[in-house]
């Protein structure tokens, strides 16, 4: 893109006196990896591709089915069968082809998670259970890299910036994952479509937030209640 493109794409942000040119050149240059193309990844790739990041990636091993569609924005009814991350491919293009998308059609495991992150300078864990979140985590920790997480149950969500320039992680706020059997989960226990947006959207501030050098809270875990309509964060 010319220089007079960029701007008059992305001048809504530059206009923020804390983004400015060099905010956006830092967004342009980053390299993001998003873990998860469902309810959380489907807004953090839809902002963060609208965002003008550099080299953007998802990694999911899922195919779309018909009852992702009440959350999972990024997903068409036409796309119902094919994966996740060729629908996401299709979605991001449409959107923004000036950027580079990585579509990964992977199952993360504790084998192949460092080599799939490695080359990202930021993660966001949108994943849907606790294996994968604990896997990533240790991984961001070795590696060294800033993960944004966030869950979401029903009408709850959380989100949480963690291993970001020394802060504490996953393990430190909660040190080993529940037994799946005693955790509830959409497929069981169903979320309000809208939910993961609102999520989602908080997650991909917080990249962008990261990228730009914007204050980041770290040591904290902030928990949306959209039932009762409460912010509550805890500090750990």
């Amino acid at each position: 893109m010319q220089t007079n493109d960029i701007f008059n794409r992305y001048s809504r942000q530059i206009f923020i006196e804390e983004v400015g040119v060099e905010g956006q050149r830092k967004i342009g240059n980053a390299k993001v990896l998003v873990v998860g193309a469902g309810g959380l990844g489907s807004p953090v790739l839809q902002y963060l591709a609208a965002a003008g990041i550099g080299k953007l990636a998802v990694v999911d091993f899922d195919e779309v089915e018909v009852h992702n569609l009440n959350r999972q924005v990024i997903h068409r009814e036409n796309a119902v069968g094919k994966s996740k991350t060729e629908s996401a491919a299709h979605f991001v293009k449409a959107l923004n082809s000036q950027i580079t998308f990585v579509p990964v059609c992977q199952k993360i495991d504790a084998e192949n998670v460092q080599d799939v992150i490695r080359d990202y300078d930021i993660v966001v864990d949108g994943s849907d259970n606790f294996t994968t979140r604990y896997i990533v985590n240790d991984a961001c920790v070795t590696l060294n890299k800033p993960l944004v997480y966030g869950s979401i149950f029903a009408f709850e969500g959380q989100v949480a910036v963690f291993n970001f320039q020394g802060s504490k992680n996953l393990r430190d706020l909660f040190p080993e994952a529940p037994n799946p059997e005693d955790v509830p989960n959409c497929d069981r226990n169903g979320v309000l479509g809208p939910l993961p947006g609102i999520v989602g959207t908080m997650m991909a501030m917080q990249v962008l937030k990261v990228i730009t050098g914007l204050p980041i809270v770290t040591n904290q875990l902030t928990i949306v209640d959209t039932l009762n309509w409460n912010f509550m964060t805890i500090t750990f």
